[in-house]
């Protein structure tokens, strides 16, 4: 599954955002389980922790099964050097592909000139690609950024990406400045594809921002031409989400025992590097949308541990019975 893989997926071809504290190994589990993307994310992780101290808590944000294949492992950094490091420890463990983020809004990762703080300094962004490629050997490399910084900078920022042909850019249609306070700006993906084109590259383009459902991405692949779509939020409580089931007619019961199933994955794997306090975002995306479901949410806050939450779910469901 090594050498371009991006290649031979059929198009359009369906993704998953990387997301922090969301898409982590018991989720991806989960979601490989119930309704698997074409292509999956690690979280993003720091590839200056990984070999400046950190590195055992990091290891487990690269934490992976076979059933997740493809599987990419996400890094950000503003070091070179670094990044060469980090690809080739995804190289060693395993991974199918390296992508680079230069995408990310975090203050404290612009502040180190990783993430979105990249889109000022494109000389860095190319050394950094060229560093995943040198320590990624034959695992393609990729990058996931924004149209901008403050501005819409696509028609400047898009070629010097295209310059060092990554295998797939994903473009997130928003400045670094708007976050996702606006709506995605589609017509930029299209706008990308557009460039690239012009440059015969071969680079992929993937488009991110807003899409809700997997009809809702190929439609915006019809409006824009791109190569794929990369869905993020429309995943919370909803790891169906790959599968096309529709998530108002999976039985509450069903939403309930793969709610337990996550919690207890999540407790087994990252129990002891994570805080449990992280599974409760996910209980208010799953328990939600029926007569009884913010009873039961305000019980599933209360719980701390797995042990916990599947006492409460047990007895929703022995009562509604």
């Amino acid at each position: 599954m090594k050498e371009n893989f991006w290649q031979k997926l059929k198009k359009p071809v369906m993704v998953l955002a990387p997301m922090a504290d969301v898409t982590d190994a018991s989720f991806r589990r989960i979601i490989a389980k119930y309704g698997k993307p074409d292509v999956m994310w690690t979280e993003f992780v720091s590839a200056d922790g990984l070999f400046l101290g950190g590195k055992d808590a990091l290891l487990r944000d690269l934490l992976y099964t076979e059933s997740e294949r493809p599987i990419i492992a996400q890094f950000f950094t503003a070091r070179p050097e670094m990044m060469e490091r980090a690809a080739v420890l995804a190289r060693e463990l395993g991974f199918d592909g390296v992508d680079i983020n230069m995408g990310c809004p975090d203050r404290s990762i612009e502040k180190q000139g990783a993430g979105a703080a990249l889109i000022k300094n494109p000389k860095l962004a190319r050394e950094i690609i060229r560093a995943a490629k040198a320590g990624a050997g034959d695992l393609p490399v990729s990058v996931k950024t924004r149209i901008g910084f403050n501005t819409n900078q696509l028609e400047t920022w898009l070629p010097e990406l295209l310059a060092e042909a990554p295998a797939v850019i994903t473009v997130h249609a928003r400045t670094r400045k708007e976050m996702s306070k606006v709506p995605a700006r589609w017509e930029e993906v299209k706008r990308a594809v557009e460039i690239r084109n012009k440059l015969n590259s071969e680079t992929l383009i993937f488009g991110n921002g807003d899409a809700l459902s997997i009809l809702d991405a190929r439609n915006k692949v019809l409006q824009t031409g791109c190569d794929g779509v990369m869905l993020g939020r429309a995943i919370f409580g909803n790891p169906w989400l790959f599968s096309e089931r529709d998530p108002n007619h999976i039985p509450v019961k069903e939403k309930l025992k793969v709610l337990v199933e996550h919690t207890k994955l999540f407790e087994e794997i990252l129990g002891g590097s994570k805080n449990f306090a992280i599974m409760k975002k996910h209980y208010k995306a799953y328990v939600s949308g029926w007569d009884g479901a913010k009873e039961l949410r305000m019980k599933l806050m209360d719980a701390v541990d797995a042990a916990g939450v599947e006492a409460v779910v047990d007895s929703y469901l022995g009562s509604s019975s």
